[in-house]
């Protein structure tokens, strides 16, 4: 081995002993494009998967890649569970055994009560709104916990909105690009714990 392979071959060393110390003291490496993308990826298929039977998307003119990401967010961290009330139809409840049905005729239209807090209805309102809010107004919503339709002051209780205000504006905009998409309901006619 001549000594500029010499040189190379040190400098390959150098280079990938120090790669996993590039970020810095304190930091994580970046994740790589390919390993994000395919992280976007399987989010999206499989909130593509899990929109719950009965539920009819309207998907014209929406971002299809961000309502399936939205689906993933929503179906998985628990939004249904405040958000639908019932949540789970007659024989389809996963906590008594059942297999998991959700409720679809009051999918995200509110009506969970804590003691004197109701979960809103996030379905799109006539001008295809999720409760009623721009898409801004939704995320301002989430970072703040004031709904701009709120009194002044009036913060949102129970919601866990410190927690989601800390997702990523991509999130965030899934999250209403899904709600975007669901169909539009009537608050729940029957509200309750």
């Amino acid at each position: 081995m001549n000594a500029s392979h010499r040189i190379c071959l040190a400098l390959a060393l150098a280079a990938a002993s120090a790669a996993p110390y590039a970020a810095g003291p304190g930091q994580e490496a970046d994740v790589d494009a390919a390993t994000a993308l395919s992280d976007t990826n399987s989010r999206a298929m499989r909130g593509r998967e899990i929109v719950p039977p009965g539920v009819i998307l309207n998907l014209k003119g929406k971002q299809r890649n961000l309502v399936w990401q939205g689906s993933y967010i929503v179906n998985t961290t628990g939004c249904i569970d405040c958000h639908t009330h019932p949540t789970y139809s007659p024989g389809g409840d996963p906590f008594q055994g059942q297999p998991e049905r959700v409720n679809a005729e009051q999918y995200m239209s509110g009506g969970r009560q804590f003691g004197p807090f109701t979960a809103p209805n996030l379905t799109p309102d006539n001008a295809g709104r999720p409760a009623g809010l721009t898409r801004e107004e939704f995320v301002q919503t989430l970072r703040t916990g004031h709904n701009p339709h709120d009194p002044a002051g009036q913060i949102l209780q129970v919601m866990p909105w410190p927690a989601v205000g800390k997702m990523t504006t991509r999130d965030l905009y899934a999250i209403y690009e899904y709600l975007r998409a669901i169909p539009s309901l009537p608050d729940n006619p029957n509200p309750g714990p």
